[in-house]
């Protein structure tokens, strides 16, 4: 008989962290597998017979406790193959659940800290334009309304759509240590990044509003479904935009590295947060044309107050260009994900 033994570490997958990043359980537990190959007479095959005890702190257990964690050590080693769409969609959702949950707890070790550094960059952009508003006496160029509801629906829509193109962009790549686990690919890595953003900007945006209406005064939005779609229009358009780059980032990381710092720095300027689409002269109007967050921001301003009525932009533009973007992108990240290698980053 051939004997040989095998010692290998429990990996707890019910602790997110460790089964993301493959450590040892938090029960510290060691398994002992024993393997035993007999010949057998009719074929040339070898039969293997298994025995297993668990090691833990040093001594021991019984080996009877293998049939108690039989089902533990085939999820563990066994990689679950999904037969019908509905079960690969099931499959799909849970990692992208728990990878939007790491991609989060990624900024920060405590999650509420993460959040609240969120909403305090948000006041603080409101806070800072107010007062420079107000100081150069621009004030009166706004709309009729509130006038921190005005800069609020312009700053949540600049905020959402430059931090989804960051978080896209900087999503991981084929060539990344997590791709080598088998239900891990960059579509989940994309959407994982983009669902992220979307949910701590949403979930800023929905506190600071509750707090102005609660502890300041009421705010009143005429037509809020459509004024949050414009939300959700200007996060596809942050999550298309970022999908193109993130495709050619293996390619040339340092121009597309400058590329999109440019892009978000742009649009501190040419999105339109700060001004009104209608009270632009025309020699200025092509500087914010081109960018589909003005014509989101305007757009939502139209939904937001009911004296408003946008005239020189279109959703139709950011929904179109989102829809070419993706197509784009989608079709690059086939391409790149086939021809990608880790020696292109190790030669830099």
């Amino acid at each position: 008989f051939d004997f040989y033994v095998e010692i290998i570490r429990l990996v707890d997958l019910h602790d997110l962290l460790p089964s993301f990043q493959r450590k040892t359980s938090h029960r510290d537990d060691q398994i002992v597998i024993i393997h035993r190959k007999t010949p057998q007479r009719s074929t040339c095959c070898h039969k293997e017979l298994r025995f297993l005890c668990l090691l833990r702190n040093g001594s021991a257990r019984n080996p009877c406790d293998y049939r108690q964690h039989t089902a533990e050590i085939e999820a563990m080693f066994r990689y679950r193959t999904d037969r019908s769409s509905l079960s690969r969609a099931i499959t799909l959702s849970e990692v992208v659940f728990h990878s939007v949950v790491r991609s989060i707890r990624s900024k920060h070790h405590n999650a509420f800290f993460a959040l609240g550094m969120n909403i305090i960059q948000a006041v603080m952009f409101v806070m800072f334009f107010y007062f420079m508003f107000t100081v150069l006496g621009m004030r009166g160029a706004a709309i009729r309304g509130d006038f921190l509801l005005y800069m609020m629906s312009g700053v949540f829509l600049f905020m959402t759509h430059t931090k989804t193109v960051g978080a896209v962009v900087g999503a991981e790549g084929p060539s990344s240590p997590m791709m080598q686990h088998a239900p891990m690919n960059t579509t989940i890595a994309i959407l994982s990044a983009a669902i992220g953003a979307l949910y701590v900007q949403v979930l800023s945006m929905l506190i600071i509003l509750f707090i102005y209406h609660v502890a300041f005064t009421p705010i009143q939005i005429e037509e809020p479904i459509p004024a949050f779609g414009m939300l959700l229009l200007g996060w596809a358009s942050g999550a298309a935009i970022g999908l193109v780059l993130y495709v050619l980032k293996p390619w040339m990381p340092g121009l597309i590295g400058i590329i999109s710092t440019v892009y978000q720095r742009s649009n501190m300027l040419f999105s339109g947060k700060m001004v009104l689409a209608n009270t632009l002269p025309g020699n200025m109007l092509p500087l914010f044309i081109w960018n589909p967050l003005f014509h989101v921001i305007d757009q939502a301003r139209g939904y937001i107050f009911i004296n408003y009525n946008p005239h020189v932009t279109w959703w139709e533009y950011t929904a179109w260009l989102a829809l070419v973007f993706f197509v784009l992108g989608l079709m690059g990240e086939f391409y790149t994900r086939r021809a990608v290698s880790l020696s292109w980053s190790a030669r830099r």
